[in-house]
């Protein structure tokens, strides 16, 4: 395999990086239904769940140890925040040459929640199709 080879590779991997972190911050920071949680009502809903254990038959145990683990997981990384406007900066770099050499069209980027506007700086063409 020949250094060239080698470097269009690895820019290749780095470029679907890029991307997906995009498309991953997208998805994480979507609105979604019903009442947002908060770190009080998470804490509120695990003890609820830790007096339940110990009565609990072990199916709905089961179901109560996997729900503790979702919250914890949540509750950890409540505070976590993250730097869409810096992705999104990395991501306009790199989209038009990824998406090209993928064959990802403007209504495939649209369709997983990429606006027009980052689509436009990212120089990505709109087409019929």
């Amino acid at each position: 395999m020949s250094d060239a080879h080698k470097a269009a590779l690895a820019k290749g991997r780095e470029e679907g990086r890029v991307v997906r972190r995009y498309l991953e911050a997208l998805e994480s920071s979507k609105p979604r239904r019903g009442r947002k949680r908060t770190p009080d009502s998470i804490k509120k809903r695990l003890g609820a769940i830790e007096q339940q254990l110990d009565a609990a038959d072990p199916l709905t145990r089961l179901h109560l140890v996997e729900e503790k683990q979702r919250l914890t997981a949540e509750l950890a990384h409540a505070g976590d925040t993250v730097d869409l406007a810096a992705l999104e900066k990395s991501f306009t770099k790199v989209a038009r040459q990824y998406g090209e050499r993928k064959g990802i069209s403007y209504s495939a980027w649209r369709t997983v929640g990429v606006s027009a506007s980052v689509l436009q700086q990212a120089k990505i063409p709109r087409t019929r199709g």
